[in-house]
């Protein structure tokens, strides 16, 4: 076993030594990287954040303009496609506008829930033509190209899947060469554009969750009397205090009490006392035609302010 496995060794350390020439002769997948439909392929997964990783640069001087390149161009390119997509709902919402109108629908009001529909049907339609077409040119599976498309247009790059990676296809193949770089552009547009409305629509679900948690507080604040609030002056004989009225204190004390909280007269307490009165003198007359009768009109008095809480 001795002998098989210093065979299998020196086996392994040939492989090896003849991948590292390989590397050195050519180290990119792809042929000669750095020419210029490389390089703009490159220059795209920089500034759009996709980093495959299938090309790096191999001096320092490289590096460095990489780096202020990459400070200046994704920034720019982030505005670029949140503009792109703002306009491609725009021209999306005018379309809808217009089918709504020639299909005779009663209102032609597009929601937000509408422009997200179409975006996401939008994206799923993007991913399944990328998926189609890398399939054919690549021969991956559809699965394999949609991942591939899925990784691509979220920007995330793992590197396992590239395209233009065989067979030279990046000098070779200038037509599907055009095609992915504008189905990259397209598509991150579209995908921009759809994550605009999702943000979109989260911002309107919060402000209406706060136009209504604001309503309802202002509703139950006006249901809490306030310090400072007027209370209507009552032309009545049931007084906040009987010294307001001009007429003398009634001689049943338990025929009206007079209290200092005008809600005591919209209280179960209150109606109970009124039930038990009429209920008291039903050969007479009810309470407040006693109280009308046996008392004289009050003055009208300037209004009161409530007590502090």
């Amino acid at each position: 076993d001795a002998p098989q496995a210093l065979r299998e060794v020196e086996h392994l350390a040939a492989e090896t030594r003849e991948g590292r020439l390989v590397l050195q002769a050519e180290p990119h997948r792809a042929g000669r990287q750095w020419k210029f439909a490389g390089s703009f392929y490159f220059a795209i997964t920089v500034i759009t954040t996709i980093g495959y990783g299938h090309a790096a640069p191999g001096t320092d001087a490289g590096k460095v303009f990489c780096m202020f390149y990459a400070i200046l161009g994704i920034p720019l390119t982030l505005v670029m496609f949140q503009s792109l997509g703002e306009r491609m709902n725009t021209v999306v919402r005018l379309l809808l506008k217009k089918i709504k109108k020639c299909l005779g629908m009663r209102t032609t009001h597009v929601s937000i829930e509408n422009m997200v529909l179409v975006g996401f049907l939008s994206c799923m339609g993007t991913l399944c033509i990328g998926a189609a077409a890398f399939s054919y040119f690549e021969g991956w599976t559809f699965f394999h190209a949609y991942y591939y498309c899925f990784i691509t247009l979220t920007t995330i790059g793992f590197g396992d899947f590239v395209a233009l990676q065989k067979n030279e296809a990046l000098q070779k193949k200038p037509p599907y060469v055009a095609f992915s770089f504008m189905y990259i552009l397209v598509g991150l547009t579209v995908i921009g554009a759809f994550l605009n409305l999702v943000v979109l629509r989260f911002l309107t679900m919060n402000s209406e969750d706060e136009r209504r948690d604001a309503e309802e507080r202002a509703s139950q604040m006006n249901l809490i009397p306030l310090v400072q609030e007027d209370v209507p002056s009552f032309c009545t004989c049931l007084c906040y205090r009987p010294q307001v009225c001009g007429s003398p204190a009634p001689s049943h004390p338990e025929t009206l009490s007079c209290h200092t909280n005008p809600v005591y007269y919209n209280s179960i307490s209150y109606k109970i006392d009124e039930v038990s009165l009429s209920t008291r003198g039903q050969t007479g007359s009810s309470p407040g035609s006693t109280l009308s009768s046996s008392s004289p009109r009050c003055r009208q008095h300037p209004r009161l302010r409530r007590r502090s809480i």
